[in-house]
């Protein structure tokens, strides 16, 4: 009976988030037309003004703020307006700001990951009022004012995910962008075998697989897998060496199978952004960039890669919970939080 009241919640939760899920168009050329960036600017501002005022205190934080860079992906207490407190009329505009700049599938993920906080009830046999595994658990922050010309972001954070976006001069960052999932295959209930972030795992498995052993050699460098990602939480990504297999030392098939791979993180965001993102990396160089695997290649080995080049920083780990539970993290390596965007508004404003 417990189990049948919690997939009726989980029901529930989903209709609470509605909206249709489709896969971005892999590849360079994609279909989607070019974002508005007023158009999540006018979302947060609709969402803003339906908030109480207590609400709003609860959300509201300067762009400068400490704050901003405190980002996670753990359980744990968290500064924000809780979702869980939004009535559904803002639950609605939420969904309207994280669709203008997320795609569909991007959207879709985020979704699927709080849904699995009511799996993890029942895989850890907790009470159906828990709140430690809660997809209501999850905070809506805003950074500075979207009705002025002045920078601004907002941040969408739980367990195993944080979205971090800032806007200056209509101009966006995306970044960093954590998707985790666990369990990262569902191993029980109507979800059994369901995988919130099946292309991360799978897609990668088969790459390294393809490889030759001489590109292997090159691809595995090291003995252990990482416990965790290696970059962490930090504001900005500590210096690490690009190492691994080279694209360059790919065959055209390969070269193909790693963009396809690249386009899962990279698709999360709207199109134009997405195809924004390709263009600076084309731009430091395809050949620059590297792929680094450690652990086994086999289902339910633990595994670590990651994607390294100038620019760009993706890294995906699944070694806990014996091998059932994904973190990836996306950090633009010159952009994240918007620094560079910022560096060159402070160097051209005036009033700076």
């Amino acid at each position: 009976m417990r189990f049948l009241i919690q997939i009726a919640s989980f029901l529930l939760f989903l209709s609470l988030f509605s909206c249709k899920t489709a896969p971005t168009t892999t590849g360079e050329t994609r279909s989607s037309p070019e974002v508005d960036k007023s158009e999540m600017q006018m979302a947060a501002l609709d969402l803003l003004g339906s908030m109480s005022d207590a609400q709003k205190k609860d959300a509201s934080f300067s762009f400068d703020v400490e704050e901003r860079f405190n980002w996670h992906f753990t359980p744990r207490e968290r500064k924000g307006l809780q979702f869980g407190k939004l009535d559904q009329a803002q639950r609605d505009k939420l969904s309207t700001l994280m669709r203008s700049i997320l795609s569909e599938q991007g959207y879709g993920k985020a979704k699927d990951i709080m849904s699995l906080e009511l799996v993890l009830r029942l895989v850890e046999d907790r009470p159906e009022n828990d709140s430690y595994r809660d997809p209501e658990n999850y905070y809506f922050s805003l950074f500075g004012d979207p009705s002025t010309s002045d920078p601004w972001g907002w941040r969408f954070e739980g367990h195993h995910l944080s979205l971090n976006f800032s806007s200056v001069n209509n101009e966006l960052s995306a970044t960093p962008s954590f998707y985790g999932s666990n369990p990262a295959i569902v191993p029980l209930g109507e979800r059994k075998g369901h995988e919130a972030l099946d292309k991360e795992q799978n897609l990668a498995r088969a790459f390294v697989k393809s490889l030759n052993a001489e590109q292997q050699k090159a691809a595995v460098i090291l003995d252990e897998v990482p416990e965790e990602i290696i970059s962490g939480v930090a504001r900005k990504v500590e210096e690490m060496p690009i190492e691994g297999l080279a694209y360059s030392a790919m065959n055209d098939g390969q070269k193909t199978a790693f963009l396809e791979l690249l386009d899962v993180y990279l698709g999360n965001m709207v199109a134009s952004y997405a195809d924004q993102q390709l263009a600076q990396i084309k731009e430091a160089g395809f050949d620059n960039l590297h792929f680094m695997w450690a652990g086994g290649m086999e289902s339910g080995d633990a595994h670590y890669y990651r994607i390294h080049g100038p620019t760009i920083l993706v890294e995906y780990d699944n070694i806990q919970t014996n091998a059932n539970h994904i973190h990836t993290i996306w950090r633009d390596l010159k952009n994240d939080f918007g620094e560079d965007l910022l560096s060159k508004h402070y160097r051209e404003s005036d009033h700076h």
